[in-house]
């Protein structure tokens, strides 16, 4: 278990971190001016996961959240700092457990991050903003769950589902084709396995 946390700060991870919340704050601008149905909030959290580890994922996610929250004034972003954090850990467990090897497995990869974003979202849509999530689609099937007398907490669930579960499988394989694409040279500096040769 102790293998799956471990964490390697050198300067290509503390390099990392920032480009990570680089991509993840220009994908959830994007999606917010282009009223997508979709958040594009967790690419970067997703590389950071995959090449770091889960710790630097859940960094890369948290750091986002608060980032982009205190500079746009977007204070519900705030709040989900945590459910970016969990996205980052898991999808970083089962990148080191082996699930970003094949698309296959990387879909298995996806529904973990899309479920955990969900079980931590679903509490917080509910306590704070009435069990909506501020996404069009999402929020339109609440708004029908309601009209047909389902309880707030059930709507709120289906609304975070229809969201987030498309959103981590389509950022999951842009993740997995971007991976596929960096050299291995490059990816082995993040290798926490991997012992520094000596020139002694």
């Amino acid at each position: 278990m102790g293998k799956i946390f471990k964490t390697k700060f050198t300067v290509a991870t503390i390099v990392l971190i920032p480009a990570c919340i680089g991509i993840n704050y220009l994908g959830k601008l994007i999606a917010s001016v282009l009223k997508l149905p979709l958040w594009l909030d967790s690419i970067g959290t997703c590389i950071g996961a995959c090449l770091g580890g889960p710790i630097i994922g859940a960094i890369c996610g948290a750091l986002n959240n608060l980032i982009y929250g205190l500079t746009t004034g977007d204070n519900i972003t705030l709040i989900y700092a945590l459910t970016s954090l969990g996205i980052g850990l898991v999808v970083g467990i089962l990148a080191r457990l082996g699930f970003m090897e094949t698309f296959l497995k990387a879909l298995v990869c996806a529904v973990g991050g899309g479920l955990i974003a969900v079980v931590i979202s679903t509490p917080l849509n509910v306590i704070f903003w009435g069990g909506t999530t501020g996404n069009v689609w999402g929020d339109a099937l609440f708004a029908l769950t309601q009209a047909n007398g389902l309880p707030v907490w059930l709507g709120s669930f289906l609304d975070e589902v229809v969201v987030d579960v498309p959103d981590k499988l389509i950022t999951i394989v842009v993740v997995y084709y971007i991976l596929k694409g960096i050299p291995k040279k490059l990816t082995a500096l993040y290798d926490v396995n991997a012992e520094v040769e000596r020139l002694d």
